[in-house]
């Protein structure tokens, strides 16, 4: 399967499920310091990190859906519903945990909060997993070098030696 979205020749949405995904692991930090007793407007802190989290999650979601339109109905399909359905779950769970929060007074953390939160870690953690078994997925047949030759110039550009220019 091909990305439609890339960059570089590698697809798009892997790079942005990164975004949502740390932003949803800070959060979570901020919010067991939070209910650890820490400084209170860390529980803010950690709510605007989930919201911010979100709309990544939104834009990563929209790149997943371009991907999906037209691939093929084989393993490699599979495998990108299921990562795109799990970080779907991932957010539902951090909707939710940022929904009852606007209750809260200063949008604090509680317990029960942080405990929704790590389960939508826990399920974030799966989708990391299946975005690395789809990144490899993509990258089969990739004639790419697997050494620093990838870095340097073509080997058509230099001609005789390290640093000499072909022609006059």
């Amino acid at each position: 399967m091909q990305s439609r979205l890339r960059v570089h020749g590698h697809p798009i949405q892997p790079m942005l499920v990164t975004f949502p995904f740390g932003l949803f692991v800070c959060a979570t930090v901020f919010d067991l310091t939070d209910v650890l007793g820490g400084p209170a407007f860390l529980g803010l802190v950690g709510y605007w990190t989930a919201v911010a989290a979100l709309v990544a999650a939104g834009l990563a979601a929209v790149a997943g859906m371009v991907d999906l339109w037209d691939a093929p109905g084989d393993p490699t399909r599979r495998t990108a519903v299921t990562f795109n359905l799990v970080n779907a779950g991932v957010a539902v769970l951090f909707v939710f945990a940022c929904l009852i929060r606007t209750r809260v007074p200063e949008h604090g953390a509680t317990g029960g909060l942080l405990l929704v939160e790590l389960l939508g870690l826990l399920l974030g953690a799966a989708g990391v997993r299946l975005g690395s078994s789809l990144v490899r997925q993509f990258d089969q047949g990739r004639g790419e070098p697997t050494s620093f030759e990838g870095f340097g110039p073509p080997a058509s550009s230099v001609a005789g030696g390290f640093g000499r220019r072909r022609g006059g």
